[in-house]
C-alpha cells in the first residue's frame, strides 16, 4: 500500500443528497484515504513518524470519483479475443464462410480463430460440412459472441477431442473444450505479459478492480501471474463447481487474500452457470421462444437440475462462499432466488436479461445483486424482440430493479461486450446504441445512478475508505439536453489518473 496527496480536486456526489463542493485535497496512507479537505500538509506528521514525504500531485480542479470495478470479466478470453478473428460484423453464414476462406487463403495451415458474430438472428443454421469445404486441413473455430457456442470445422474437433457431429458445439461441452483451446494454437494470449497488457488498459479507464470468471487453473495460476507482473489493480477470482472442494480444502473464503498479505488479489465467488444464453436460444425461460417448434427445447432449458443447484449453494454458503448464478431467462432467474431463498447463500444473479416483476420484489427482499451488463443490451435488441416477442419490457429492467431498492451492479461481460466501464454507463443512460430511439426508455438509469453502479462498495471518497481512486479530466455528471447526449459525453470519457492502495497505476496528466 502507498501513500499519495491530491490537491485540488472535486468530489463526484454520487449519493443521494451529496452536491459538488470547492476543491479539497485527498491525502491516502497506507492505501487508505486518511484525511480529506482543504490545504492539507502532512509533512509534520511524516516528520514526526520518521516517514519520507508524501508524493503530491496536484488535480487542478479535476473530479474525483471513487475507482471504477468491471464485476464481469472472463479476463483470458478477453485478452485473447483481442487478438483473434474479428467476426462482429458478421451478418450470414455465407459471409463468416467467404471471411475463413479468405483467411485460408492467405496462411493456410494455421489455425484460425474468430470471435464475435452473433448467429441467434441468422436465417439458417449452419453445418460443419460447408466450413470443412473451404477450410481442408485449416483447423477452425468460430466462437459466437456471446461465448456460448463454436462452429468449428471437422479437423478442430478432432484436434479438442470432440465428437464429430454436423452442428455447433453448445453450453457445457462448449465450456470444457474451451479450457483446451489454446493447446491448438500455442496462443500466448494468456501469458503474464498478455494478462498485464489487459489489466493495464483497463486501468487506463478508470478500473480499479475487476471480477474473473475465467475457466483457469485456480489460485495457483493467479498467484503465480501475479507475481509475474499482474500485481496492478485488484482482482476477485472466481471459481467453478469443478474447482469449489480445492478452494474449500485450502481454507479460502470470499474475500480471502491469495497471496499473504495483499488484499488485492483475493478468492471471489463460485460461478454457475444455470442456463445458457439468448443467441443460442438456450436461456430458460417461463414461455417458449417464437421459433421454439424447431428447437429441442422450445423453452430453452436449465443446465442443471434444481435440487443440484441447492446443493452447489448450500456447499457454498456453509464453506463462507458468495455465489455468482449465471441466470439469463426469466424461469432461470426464479430457480436461482428459489435456492438463494431455500440456503441463504449471499452473492449475486449474473445478468437476469429477462425476469419477471415480482422476482425483482424477491431479488431485493433477499438482498441479491443484480449484476448486469448494459452494452447485452446493443447487441441483443433487435433479437429479443425477435424471439421474445412481447417481453421486451422485462428485459435488462435497470429501473424497475433500483426502484424496488436491489443493489446493481455493472459489468462488461468481457469479451462478450468490451472491457469499458464507460460504455456500459452509456448503454444504461441511453440505451441505444445508433440512431433509434432508446428501447424501452422507462428502464434507463441517470448518469449518477450508473455511475454509482460501477464503484463497487465504496460510493464516497472520505476518511477510511480504500484509496482506489479515478481523476476525470471532465464532470462525468454534468447536465445535458437529453440522454444520448450524456451517453455521449460518458463514451469520451478521458481518465487522468488511476489509484489503487494509493499507488499510480495510470498516469495521464
Amino acid at each position: 500500500m502507498s501513500d499519495l496527496l491530491l490537491r485540488d480536486v472535486r468530489l463526484v456526489p454520487l449519493v443521494n443528497g451529496d452536491q459538488t463542493g470547492e476543491p479539497v485535497d485527498v491525502l491516502v496512507v497506507d492505501g487508505d484515504v486518511a484525511q480529506v479537505g482543504p490545504g492539507i500538509d502532512p509533512a509534520t506528521d511524516r516528520r514526526a513518524a520518521g516517514r519520507p514525504p508524501v508524493e503530491e500531485i496536484d488535480g487542478a480542479g479535476r473530479w474525483l470519483t471513487p475507482g471504477l470495478w468491471d464485476q464481469h470479466v472472463h479476463l483470458g478470453q478477453w485478452g485473447l479475443c483481442r487478438a483473434r478473428l474479428d467476426t462482429t460484423g458478421v451478418t450470414s453464414p455465407e459471409a463468416a464462410i467467404a471471411l475463413v476462406a479468405e483467411k485460408v487463403a492467405d496462411e493456410p495451415g494455421k489455425p484460425i480463430i474468430g470471435f464475435g458474430h452473433r448467429p441467434g438472428a441468422w436465417a439458417r443454421e449452419v453445418t460443419v460440412t460447408e466450413l470443412d469445404e473451404v477450410t481442408g486441413v485449416t483447423p477452425v473455430i468460430l466462437i459466437a459472441g456471446d461465448a456460448h457456442h463454436a462452429w468449428l470445422n471437422s479437423v478442430a474437433l478432432a484436434a479438442l477431442g470432440l465428437g464429430a457431429r454436423d452442428d455447433v458445439v453448445r453450453e457445457n461441452e462448449w465450456f470444457a473444450a474451451y479450457e483446451i483451446l489454446n493447446s491448438l494454437t500455442g496462443d500466448s494470449g494468456t501469458s503474464p505479459s498478455a494478462y498485464r497488457d489487459s489489466l493495464q488498459a483497463a486501468a487506463a479507464m478508470g478500473v480499479v478492480g475487476l471480477v474473473d470468471f475465467e475457466f483457469s487453473g485456480g489460485a495457483a495460476e493467479w498467484i503465480e501471474r501475479w507475481h509475474a507482473g499482474c500485481d496492478l489493480i485488484r482482482v476477485r477470482m472466481a471459481t467453478y463447481a469443478d474447482g469449489l472442494e480445492e478452494v474449500v480444502a485450502a481454507g479460502l473464503r470470499t474475500g480471502s487474500p491469495l497471496v499473504e498479505g495483499d488484499d488485492r488479489l483475493v478468492m471471489g465467488p463460485l460461478k454457475i452457470i444455470s442456463d445458457g444464453s439468448l443467441n443460442t436460444r438456450t436461456a430458460w425461460c417461463c414461455e417458449p421462444y417464437a421459433d421454439g417448434d424447431r428447437l429441442e427445447h422450445p423453452s430453452g432449458a436449465a443446465n442443471l437440475a434444481q435440487h443440484e443447484l441447492v446443493a452447489l449453494l448450500a456447499r457454498a454458503h456453509m464453506s463462507g462462499i458468495e455465489v455468482s448464478t449465471h441466470a439469463i431467462g426469466d424461469a432461470a432467474v426464479t430457480a436461482a432466488l428459489d435456492a438463494y431463498a431455500a440456503t441463504g447463500a449471499r452473492g449475486a444473479i449474473e445478468h437476469a436479461q429477462l425476469i419477471a416483476r415480482s422476482d425483482i420484489a424477491r431479488l431485493a427482499a433477499l438482498d441479491i445483486r443484480a449484476s448486469v451488463q448494459p452494452a447485452h443490451l446493443l447487441d441483443d435488441r433487435d433479437l429479443t424482440e425477435l424471439i421474445w416477442p412481447g417481453r421486451s419490457e422485462r428485459s435488462f429492467a435497470f429501473r424497475w430493479m433500483l426502484d424496488a431498492g436491489a443493489t446493481l451492479v455493472l459489468g462488461s461481460d468481457a469479451p462478450v461486450s468490451p472491457l469499458d466501464p464507460w460504455l456500459a454507463m452509456a448503454a444504461a443512460v441511453s440505451r441505444t446504441g445508433d440512431d433509434r430511439d432508446a428501447w424501452h426508455a422507462e428502464h434507463a438509469l441517470t448518469a449518477r445512478e450508473a455511475l454509482a453502479a460501477s464503484v463497487g462498495e465504496q460510493p464516497r471518497v472520505r476518511v477510511g475508505s480504500r484509496g482506489d481512486l479515478v481523476l476525470l479530466d471532465k464532470d462525468p455528471l454534468a447536465p445535458y439536453d437529453d440522454p444520448r447526449a450524456t451517453a455521449a459525453a460518458l463514451r469520451s470519457m478521458s481518465v487522468a489518473l488511476t489509484v489503487v492502495g494509493g499507488a499510480v497505476v495510470h498516469r495521464a496528466l
